[in-house]
């Protein structure tokens, strides 16, 4: 997950703001005739379980029937939110909190500094540089300039190891499809390389190209949104040549639904094809090998097997350092050597500890250790033979990151973020052992009127969870308050403390914001993570809805103040909890969610997910999605929260028929006052892809939200 940043607003506008209209009730609101939505008479039958699908046809994302039915769902959502007189307002509010200068950290490769920049309110951010420091910072790649609708996003940028070229690779229109072409730097000109068909890749430098990966030409280009994606190889590109004349370097046809991708260590030497089975239910991967001192043609396995995750780090005199949790729940780094790989050889350099290692990178002689400790980072210096330095203190609870560089770097450049504290980007100096602001956020909101806090609550099985609350300080528990609970819980993901400009406008309102670090993530290692996957999904639903009861029972808000929010698998988090516990809380925000538990390993790279959730292919996990399925657990009559349900037609990620689907379904099933609307964004993918887009979205959640939950609105 992304980190983001933030703003303020002077006093009078601020006021103007807390002062909105007053909202139509929402019983006015509510009296909504939904676009019908026709049934077709499709029956599967899922190892002796018929189970009906009678939305089958709004799969097809290509035709006009579907197209009608988006822009009939539109209109009735558009309409309804355009009743909501606080909708304007705190639209205008989130683009002036999000419009401040946001940088990236830099990079230094050949004579260059590389950064990003977004000005503010620029839909992409643009990729700058500069010789050396102090330097004018130039444009590079303008992104803004490649599409009318600012939806065409630079997704890669890599310079070679001297810096004489550039390659990078474009979406468009929010497509997880990339083309990757390659910069001149000497003259800032495109060169004609153009390579399609690229998804799950890396820019790989080595030599005068690079190794990246790709699926074939699909043979039917009308649905390469939802088609399913196998076969993904490895090839080679040499610079200033077609991509006919690339050399296919790994393939392995007879296991279409593996990745493949490629990376190579600082100095080149060393080329790592990482290679993972996940479409198998296999939720590691292995690793490959090629050196080029030793004049090898082919990638030589140095772990082999899917069951362990392994991440190359650097090469150490001809061996590789590896971060794994093989045999370490909560990982640990060792030291392969690649010519006598058996495990027995491997040097452990820095052992497994009670926190989980969450990321190791080297730079200037020195390795950079980053722990995560009951959701938040502490960051270490080691030697080359793991010895510990010192720690680098952070100015607070919160999420650190970068550390990269060049072996002869004698500083490093890294990142720093809280729910309350913008992305700053600092300069450790290796030598001094010190840190000083390289740049920060200059945010126009006073942090010192918040607080953020974190509580432990026992989940159903009586597991403890962690929990962040952040409100506004003095904050009356008295169950009055409007509640944003969010969460995740699945792919070894943590949920850390970080910024987000877009809560801002929310918390001035006296919004509490909670972010709950449920089971299936990575915060306490593999263990945490297996808790809450396959057939222990139902603990990451638990704790979810442990997570809400407890913010009602200790008064922080009530059952009809509360809205629950995830994307994507935290999407299916909503879309479970909202059909298991209708009566939990009032609003239910699905985005861009996994509803269809049983049919998703049938699109794009859905089966790759299957190493996370089983699939219903297997007749023993069949009746562990069934039974959790938000699709399939919408129920006749029931009363459900108000939902809004995001999602885009160019997401082919998660394609939006999972949502299609569950809306029609809960339009059809569902009872009572409350509104159920789906929101489908044009041109944009897997969220939000430009800043135009995530504002406009943002705002038509929250004036949902507080439709339903703001007090004195007359509901």
């Amino acid at each position: 997950m992304p980190t983001l940043d933030r703003c303020r607003l002077p006093g009078p506008a601020l006021a103007l703001f807390a002062a909105a209209s007053v909202l139509p009730t929402h019983a006015a609101l509510a009296q909504l005739a939904y676009p019908p939505t026709t049934k077709v008479d499709q029956v599967d039958d899922y190892h002796g379980t018929k189970v009906p699908d009678p939305y089958r046809w709004l799969e097809d994302d290509t035709s006009s029937a579907t197209a009608t039915w988006v822009k009939a769902q539109n209109a009735l959502t558009f309409g309804y939110l355009s009743k909501i007189p606080v909708r304007a307002e705190l639209r205008r509010r989130l683009e002036e909190i999000y419009n401040y200068p946001r940088y990236s950290a830099p990079i230094r490769k050949g004579p260059y500094l590389f950064f990003s920049k977004n000005d503010g309110l620029q839909n992409q951010p643009v990729l700058y540089l500069q010789r050396g420091e102090p330097g004018a910072p130039e444009v590079l790649i303008d992104p803004n300039a490649l599409s009318a609708d600012g939806t065409t996003r630079l997704t890669a940028t890599a310079p070679s190891h001297d810096a004489a070229y550039l390659g990078y690779g474009l979406s468009r229109g929010g497509s997880d499809w990339q083309e990757y072409f390659v910069k001149r730097m000497a003259t800032k000109q495109d060169l004609p390389d153009r390579l399609r068909w690229v998804k799950i890749s890396t820019i790989a430098w080595r030599g005068s190209g690079f190794y990246y990966s790709r699926y074939p030409a699909p043979p039917d280009t009308t649905n390469v949104l939802s088609a399913k994606n196998e076969n993904h190889q490895v090839w080679y590109h040499r610079v200033a040549t077609p991509q006919s004349a690339d050399s296919l370097v790994y393939q392995d046809s007879a296991h279409p639904q593996r990745f493949h991708v490629v990376s190579t260590t600082e100095d080149e030497r060393f080329a790592i094809l990482s290679i993972s089975d996940r479409g198998a239910g296999k939720d590691g991967n292995a690793v490959y090998a090629l050196d080029a001192q030793s004049g090898a043609k082919r990638f030589i396995p140095v772990v082999t097997g899917f069951e362990d995750h392994f991440d190359v780090v650097d090469d150490d005199n001809g061996k590789l350092l590896v971060l794994t949790d093989r045999k370490a729940p909560n990982w640990r780094l060792v030291l392969i050597d690649p010519t006598a790989p058996s495990e027995a050889n491997w040097k452990e350099i820095i052992p497994e500890k009670p926190d989980r290692l969450d990321g190791v990178s080297a730079a200037g002689g020195k390795l950079f250790a980053v722990y995560l400790k009951d959701a938040a980072n502490r960051v270490y210096v080691l030697d080359r033979k793991g010895k510990v330095e010192n720690e680098i203190a952070l100015p607070a609870i919160g999420a650190a990151s970068g550390f990269r560089g060049r072996p002869t770097d004698q500083d490093v450049f890294w990142t720093f973020t809280s729910f309350t504290f913008p992305t700053t980007i600092y300069r450790y100096d290796i030598a001094k052992r010190t840190s000083t602001v390289f740049r920060e956020a200059r945010v126009k909101f006073r942090p010192e009127d918040y607080e953020t806090k974190q509580v432990f609550f026992p989940s159903k099985d009586g597991t403890k969870i962690p929990m962040f609350i952040v409100h506004k300080k003095g904050l009356a528990l008295d169950g009055g308050n409007v509640a944003l609970i969010y969460g995740y819980g699945g792919f070894n993901i943590s949920l850390e403390p970080y910024f987000d400009p877009l809560l801002i406008p929310l918390l001035e309102r006296g919004v509490v914001y909670a972010l709950v670090n449920l089971r299936g993530g990575g915060e306490y290692g593999e263990t945490w993570h297996h808790a809450g996957w396959r057939d222990r999904k139902q603990n990451v639903f638990d704790d979810f809805i442990a997570g809400a009861e407890w913010l009602q029972g200790h008064g922080y808000t009530s059952k009809d103040r509360c809205a629950l929010q995830g994307g994507s698998n935290g999407g299916l988090l909503v879309g479970a909890v909202m059909t298991q516990r209708p009566d939990l809380c009032k609003v239910a925000l699905p985005g861009v969610g996994v509803m269809d538990m049983l049919r998703f390993q049938k699109f794009t790279i859905g089966w790759n997910w299957a190493a996370e959730y089983g699939s219903s292919d297997d007749p023993k996990m069949f009746p562990v999605l069934f039974g959790y399925s938000p699709l399939h657990n919408l129920r006749e009559g029931v009363s459900y929260p108000a939902t809004m349900i995001t999602t885009a037609d160019h997401d082919d990620r998660v394609v939006p028929a999972h949502s299609f689907k569950f809306a029609a379904t809960l339009q059809e099933k569902g009872r009572g006052p409350n509104p159920y609307l789906i929101r489908i964004e044009t041109r944009s993918g897997h969220g939000s892809v430009s800043t135009s887009k995530l504002l406009d979205e943002a705002g038509d959640v929250y004036a949902f939200m507080l439709a339903q939950t703001e007090r004195g609105l007359g509901q």
